[in-house]
Protein backbone atom coordinates (compact mmCIF):
# COMPACT_ATOMS: atom_id res chain seq x y z
CA UNK A 1 0.00 0.00 0.00
CA UNK A 2 1.26 3.49 -0.85
CA UNK A 3 2.10 5.94 1.93
CA UNK A 4 -0.31 8.88 2.13
CA UNK A 5 1.12 12.38 2.50
CA UNK A 6 -1.14 15.22 3.60
CA UNK A 7 0.00 18.38 1.79
CA UNK A 8 -1.60 20.71 4.33
CA UNK A 9 -0.80 22.29 7.65
CA UNK A 10 -4.47 22.41 8.66
CA UNK A 11 -5.11 20.77 12.04
CA UNK A 12 -8.76 20.27 10.97
CA UNK A 13 -7.74 18.17 7.98
CA UNK A 14 -5.39 16.11 10.15
CA UNK A 15 -8.23 15.44 12.60
CA UNK A 16 -10.66 14.47 9.82
CA UNK A 17 -8.26 12.00 8.19
CA UNK A 18 -7.54 10.51 11.61
CA UNK A 19 -11.30 10.26 12.24
CA UNK A 20 -11.74 7.88 9.27
CA UNK A 21 -8.77 5.74 10.25
CA UNK A 22 -6.32 6.73 7.52
CA UNK A 23 -2.65 7.04 8.57
CA UNK A 24 -0.64 9.78 6.89
CA UNK A 25 2.52 11.87 7.04
CA UNK A 26 2.18 15.66 6.95
CA UNK A 27 4.04 17.32 4.08
CA UNK A 28 3.56 21.10 4.04
CA UNK A 29 4.29 22.81 0.74
CA UNK A 30 4.14 26.52 -0.14
CA UNK A 31 1.57 27.37 -2.83
CA UNK A 32 0.60 30.69 -4.38
CA UNK A 33 -3.06 31.01 -3.36
CA UNK A 34 -3.92 34.07 -5.45
CA UNK A 35 -6.87 33.61 -7.78
CA UNK A 36 -6.52 33.99 -11.54
CA UNK A 37 -8.42 36.65 -13.52
CA UNK A 38 -12.04 35.59 -14.18
CA UNK A 39 -11.48 32.29 -12.32
CA UNK A 40 -14.66 30.82 -10.82
CA UNK A 41 -14.61 29.80 -7.13
CA UNK A 42 -15.02 26.13 -8.13
CA UNK A 43 -12.10 26.28 -10.58
CA UNK A 44 -10.04 28.14 -7.97
CA UNK A 45 -10.41 25.59 -5.17
CA UNK A 46 -9.85 22.65 -7.53
CA UNK A 47 -6.72 24.24 -9.02
CA UNK A 48 -5.26 24.87 -5.56
CA UNK A 49 -6.09 21.38 -4.29
CA UNK A 50 -4.44 19.83 -7.35
CA UNK A 51 -1.42 22.13 -7.02
CA UNK A 52 -0.97 21.26 -3.35
CA UNK A 53 -1.20 17.52 -4.03
CA UNK A 54 1.24 17.69 -6.95
CA UNK A 55 3.67 19.90 -5.03
CA UNK A 56 3.49 17.54 -2.06
CA UNK A 57 4.34 14.60 -4.30
CA UNK A 58 7.13 16.48 -6.08
CA UNK A 59 8.77 17.38 -2.75
CA UNK A 60 9.32 13.72 -1.85
CA UNK A 61 12.69 12.04 -2.37
CA UNK A 62 11.01 8.83 -3.50
CA UNK A 63 7.45 9.43 -4.73
CA UNK A 64 7.03 6.02 -6.37
CA UNK A 65 5.20 4.45 -3.42
CA UNK A 66 3.42 7.62 -2.36
CA UNK A 67 0.09 9.40 -2.74
CA UNK A 68 -0.26 13.08 -1.81
CA UNK A 69 -3.54 14.68 -0.73
CA UNK A 70 -4.22 18.38 -1.22
CA UNK A 71 -7.36 20.31 -0.30
CA UNK A 72 -8.65 23.84 -0.41
CA UNK A 73 -11.75 25.53 1.00
CA UNK A 74 -13.39 28.79 -0.03
CA UNK A 75 -16.31 30.64 1.51
CA UNK A 76 -18.30 32.36 -1.24
CA UNK A 77 -20.91 35.12 -0.86
CA UNK A 78 -22.59 36.62 -3.93
CA UNK A 79 -19.97 35.01 -6.15
CA UNK A 80 -17.05 36.53 -4.22
CA UNK A 81 -14.48 34.46 -2.35
CA UNK A 82 -14.09 35.48 1.29
CA UNK A 83 -10.57 34.56 2.35
CA UNK A 84 -8.85 34.62 5.71
CA UNK A 85 -9.24 38.05 7.33
CA UNK A 86 -6.27 40.42 7.15
CA UNK A 87 -7.32 42.17 10.37
CA UNK A 88 -10.14 42.78 12.85
CA UNK A 89 -11.96 45.25 10.60
CA UNK A 90 -12.06 42.81 7.69
CA UNK A 91 -13.28 39.95 9.90
CA UNK A 92 -16.05 42.07 11.41
CA UNK A 93 -17.15 43.25 7.96
CA UNK A 94 -17.14 39.67 6.63
CA UNK A 95 -19.23 38.33 9.52
CA UNK A 96 -21.66 41.25 9.21
CA UNK A 97 -22.05 40.42 5.51
CA UNK A 98 -22.74 36.74 6.32
CA UNK A 99 -25.28 37.65 9.03
CA UNK A 100 -28.81 36.49 8.18
CA UNK A 101 -27.69 35.21 4.77
CA UNK A 102 -27.00 31.98 2.94
CA UNK A 103 -23.51 31.46 1.52
CA UNK A 104 -21.63 28.66 -0.18
CA UNK A 105 -18.61 26.73 1.05
CA UNK A 106 -16.62 25.04 -1.69
CA UNK A 107 -14.04 22.43 -0.77
CA UNK A 108 -11.87 20.60 -3.27
CA UNK A 109 -9.83 17.51 -2.48
CA UNK A 110 -7.18 16.12 -4.83
CA UNK A 111 -4.94 13.07 -4.77
CA UNK A 112 -1.74 12.76 -6.75
CA UNK A 113 0.43 9.73 -7.45
CA UNK A 114 3.09 9.28 -10.16
CA UNK A 115 1.21 9.60 -13.46
CA UNK A 116 -2.23 10.13 -11.90
CA UNK A 117 -4.19 13.02 -10.39
CA UNK A 118 -7.89 13.01 -9.42
CA UNK A 119 -10.01 15.65 -7.73
CA UNK A 120 -13.53 16.36 -6.47
CA UNK A 121 -15.26 19.63 -5.59
CA UNK A 122 -18.05 19.68 -3.00
CA UNK A 123 -20.44 22.62 -2.59
CA UNK A 124 -22.37 23.15 0.65
CA UNK A 125 -24.97 25.80 1.47
CA UNK A 126 -24.64 27.41 4.90
CA UNK A 127 -27.15 29.84 6.44
CA UNK A 128 -26.28 32.15 9.33
CA UNK A 129 -28.88 33.54 11.70
CA UNK A 130 -28.78 37.28 12.27
CA UNK A 131 -25.66 38.21 14.27
CA UNK A 132 -25.44 41.24 16.55
CA UNK A 133 -22.44 43.58 16.38
CA UNK A 134 -21.64 42.68 20.00
CA UNK A 135 -21.40 38.93 19.34
CA UNK A 136 -19.41 39.50 16.14
CA UNK A 137 -16.91 41.56 18.17
CA UNK A 138 -16.85 38.94 20.94
CA UNK A 139 -16.26 36.19 18.38
CA UNK A 140 -13.30 38.07 16.92
CA UNK A 141 -11.91 38.56 20.45
CA UNK A 142 -11.96 34.77 20.94
CA UNK A 143 -9.15 34.48 18.38
CA UNK A 144 -10.94 31.78 16.40
CA UNK A 145 -11.68 33.69 13.16
CA UNK A 146 -8.11 34.81 12.50
CA UNK A 147 -6.92 31.89 10.35
CA UNK A 148 -10.29 30.81 8.93
CA UNK A 149 -11.66 31.25 5.44
CA UNK A 150 -14.74 33.45 5.72
CA UNK A 151 -13.65 34.46 9.24
CA UNK A 152 -15.38 31.55 10.98
CA UNK A 153 -14.98 27.91 11.94
CA UNK A 154 -18.14 25.81 11.91
CA UNK A 155 -16.47 23.19 14.13
CA UNK A 156 -15.77 25.78 16.84
CA UNK A 157 -17.57 28.62 18.55
CA UNK A 158 -19.27 29.73 15.32
CA UNK A 159 -21.42 26.59 15.34
CA UNK A 160 -24.03 28.70 17.16
CA UNK A 161 -24.28 31.01 14.11
CA UNK A 162 -25.38 28.27 11.71
CA UNK A 163 -29.14 27.92 11.41
CA UNK A 164 -29.07 25.61 8.39
CA UNK A 165 -26.59 23.46 6.46
CA UNK A 166 -27.24 21.67 3.19
CA UNK A 167 -24.37 19.50 2.02
CA UNK A 168 -21.31 18.08 3.73
CA UNK A 169 -20.47 19.21 7.26
CA UNK A 170 -16.93 17.79 7.02
CA UNK A 171 -16.40 19.68 3.75
CA UNK A 172 -17.26 22.94 5.51
CA UNK A 173 -14.72 22.03 8.19
CA UNK A 174 -12.11 21.43 5.48
CA UNK A 175 -12.28 17.92 4.00
CA UNK A 176 -15.32 16.17 2.46
CA UNK A 177 -14.95 12.73 4.02
CA UNK A 178 -17.33 10.79 1.75
CA UNK A 179 -15.63 12.04 -1.42
CA UNK A 180 -12.17 11.75 0.13
CA UNK A 181 -12.84 8.09 0.97
CA UNK A 182 -13.95 7.46 -2.62
CA UNK A 183 -10.79 9.05 -3.98
CA UNK A 184 -8.59 7.14 -1.54
CA UNK A 185 -10.21 3.89 -2.73
CA UNK A 186 -9.28 4.81 -6.33
CA UNK A 187 -5.66 4.99 -5.15
CA UNK A 188 -5.95 1.70 -3.21
CA UNK A 189 -5.81 3.34 0.22
CA UNK A 190 -8.57 1.99 2.50
CA UNK A 191 -10.26 3.83 5.35
CA UNK A 192 -10.70 2.38 8.83
CA UNK A 193 -7.13 1.06 8.93
CA UNK A 194 -6.94 1.65 12.66
CA UNK A 195 -9.88 -0.65 13.49
CA UNK A 196 -8.98 -3.78 15.44
CA UNK A 197 -9.71 -7.08 13.75
CA UNK A 198 -12.88 -8.77 15.06
CA UNK A 199 -13.56 -12.45 14.81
Amino acid sequence: MATLYLASGSPRRRELLTQIGVPFITQIVPIDENSLPDESPSAYVERLARAKAQAGLAALDNPQEAVALGADTAVVLDGRILGKPADRAEALATLAALSGREHQVLTAVALAAPGKVAARVVVSQVTFRVLSPLEIAAYWASGEPQDKAGSYGIQGLAAVFVSQLQGSYSAVVGLPLCETAELLAEFAIPCWQSLPAHR
